[in-house]
């Protein structure tokens, strides 16, 4: 399948099924929460290397393929909060990390040829199965921070997302704006979601990032310790696709701004988000850049 052909057959599917979709992303708040961050930003420095990949066993010998964590048979448990009931998945064992990473990271090392487009989890299911084929096809793996709300909605999401060598991450219950909230609501703004994936995959995720805001404040960067995510994943390029102005537009914003070791902030739920992943993926290979998960991006 060509290039043009892959771009037309995922515009096709966006169209229509994302209408009314604006506003699912984090929106224009998110460099007006950003400046309320504490201290100076900070930027990952680790040296490049192999990655054992996201899920995967620290132990010699383990597999490392996507969807190895899954085990037949697993027992059924209870829903959380009116969750859907779903099989208890075996706990994930997450490849370490390199030592001396920063508590918020906005970019990965500038000397490899790795790329982390992220996703803000949200959206319709089926144009979101789309572009996660299409990211695989083109040998592409992605970082989904996910909404608790959107994994009790559509829980199979979860699975689909790991399965395909995905990353999966905590972007919050609620979508709300966590960095106003007194310290308890938002504290169940991470622990909820924690709990969701959890439930759904074995563990909480690497990830934290919050919502609504590209740093975390100190507080929410507390918090977020607390519940078991020591790094918050900002990032260092703002893809601007949550303000829908068409696919071009995303490509040429992304392209423009990229560079060896960025993180770029994609959301689903955008029409034009699905119809310019392959022109983005065909831009960042052109450059000899190669899209990876976050987790291999600084590992």
């Amino acid at each position: 399948m060509t290039f043009l052909h892959r771009r037309t057959v995922l515009r096709a599917a966006a169209g229509g099924t994302l209408a009314g979709a604006a506003g699912v992303g984090c929106g224009r708040s998110d460099e007006e929460a950003g400046a309320r961050a504490a201290g100076p930003s900070v930027r990952a420095t680790a040296s490049p290397g192999r990655s054992a990949g996201p899920g995967a066993s620290t132990k010699p010998g383990a597999s490392t393929k996507p969807g190895a964590s899954r085990m037949p048979g697993a027992s059924k448990t209870p829903a959380a909060s009116g969750a859907p009931s779903v099989s208890k998945p075996p706990a994930l064992t997450l490849a370490p990390l390199p030592p001396g990473l920063p508590a918020q990271i906005e970019h990965g090392p500038r000397t490899g040829k790795g790329v982390a487009l992220t996703f803000h989890g949200q959206g319709d299911p089926k144009p979101i199965t789309g572009l996660l084929g299409e990211a695989e096809r083109a040998g592409a793996r992605v970082t989904v921070l996910a909404v608790g709300t959107w994994l009790d909605a559509h829980p199979q999401l979860a699975r689909r997302i790991l399965d395909g060598g995905h990353e999966l991450g905590n972007h919050t219950m609620h979508h709300l704006d966590i960095c106003t909230m007194p310290a308890a609501a938002a504290s169940a703004e991470i622990t909820e979601c924690a709990e969701r994936l959890r439930r759904l995959t074995g563990g909480i995720g690497r990830w934290f990032r919050p919502s609504r805001a590209r740093l975390a404040t100190e507080q929410v960067a507390r918090l977020a310790r607390q519940a078991g995510y020591p790094h918050v994943l900002s990032y260092d390029v703002d893809s601007l696709d949550f303000t829908d102005p068409g696919p071009e537009a995303v490509r040429r914003t992304v392209l423009k701004a990229v560079r060896p070791g960025s993180v770029v902030s994609l959301h689903f739920g955008h029409a034009g988000t699905v119809a310019a992943l392959p022109a983005i993926l065909d831009g960042l290979h052109r450059r000899g850049l190669r899209a990876v998960t976050t987790t291999e991006l600084l590992t």
